[in-house]
């Protein structure tokens, strides 16, 4: 078997592997079905300061290939993570705390409270910024620069991720702002915005009207704006959007990703993420490649 090892920041990973916020929760349910130690990290669902009860309902609703949710960051809240989830969760695997926030002062303060005590932070710059009239920290560079250095400057010992949002005008400047941030990773694709119509009720099918889409369809795009940030960028890049097996997360490893993460393919098989590393398994035996790491950015293009 090859050696599935990757190093992201300096913590060493065992496989690349990571369930992606918000299709994962903290990995108990799914501990039922499997042991989640065989997992490189797992991402949290969306952290807060304070718990959130998320958007009215209904919230989610599937389309063709993919699935447009709305669920609102609901979470218990940081510190009842941190009292109730986290020392299961580390026992198990690397844990990856994803955070979000309001107002800068959210980002600075939630990261301080998980500074040392999870092994990466990745930070959710797609919440509206109250400050900026309902606009994401993540749409500008000069917003997702600011939010990057604020939480740099609350963290001494945890590597910062900074999870980059498709819906912008340059993946490319964003990526480069969160850089100059201080981040010291970044993850990508976070959800583009969609929405999905019942023509019988001629009403949006979410309450919220509108959601993030996410799964299959959007693989395509989500791979070549992770080859676009991975090539402007010095620092680490975590790929996702749509995989569904190995061979899409070999398409974002050869793209310049050091590791994935699996999103909404865990609401279509609790397996998935197994099957994706004895797949990678498979695909090393296959091709005579001794260590993953090897393959990430090898594409060539034409």
């Amino acid at each position: 078997m090859a050696n599935l090892c990757v190093d992201l920041c300096g913590v060493k990973l065992k496989n690349p592997v990571i369930p992606a916020s918000g299709t994962f929760g903290f990995g108990r349910e799914y501990n039922e079905l499997y042991d989640i130690s065989v997992l490189g990290g797992v991402a949290t669902k969306g952290l807060t300061l304070a718990p959130r009860a998320g958007n009215p309902v209904p919230r989610i609703a599937e389309s063709r290939g993919v699935i447009l949710n709305a669920v609102g960051l609901q979470n218990p809240g940081v510190d009842a993570f941190l009292e109730h989830d986290l020392e299961w969760l580390k026992s198990k695997t690397r844990v990856v705390a994803n955070v979000a926030g309001s107002t800068l002062e959210d980002y600075g303060a939630i990261c301080a409270r998980l500074d040392g005590k999870v092994d990466f932070i990745e930070l959710n710059i797609s919440c509206p910024n109250v400050k900026c009239g309902g606009m994401a920290f993540g749409i500008r560079p000069d917003s997702i620069k600011e939010v990057t250095k604020i939480s740099k400057s609350n963290l001494k010992k945890t590597p910062l991720i900074v999870k980059l949002s498709p819906n912008v005008e340059s993946i490319v400047m964003n990526a480069r702002a969160a850089q100059e941030g201080g981040a010291d990773a970044l993850s990508l694709v976070n959800t583009f915005t969609g929405m999905a119509i019942d023509i019988e009720r001629r009403a949006p099918v979410i309450a919220n009207n509108t959601g993030g889409v996410s799964g299959a369809g959007i693989k395509p795009i989500a791979v070549r704006m992770v080859y676009e940030a991975a090539h402007a960028v010095s620092i680490p890049v975590v790929g996702m959007g749509g995989i569904t097996c190995a061979e899409d997360a070999l398409e974002f490893m050869m793209a310049g990703a050091v590791a994935v993460e699996v999103g909404t393919q865990n609401f279509t098989d609790a397996f998935a993420c197994p099957k994706i590393i004895e797949g990678l398994n498979l695909w090393c035996d296959k091709h005579g490649v001794k260590n993953l790491s090897e393959i990430v950015n090898t594409l060539r293009l034409h």
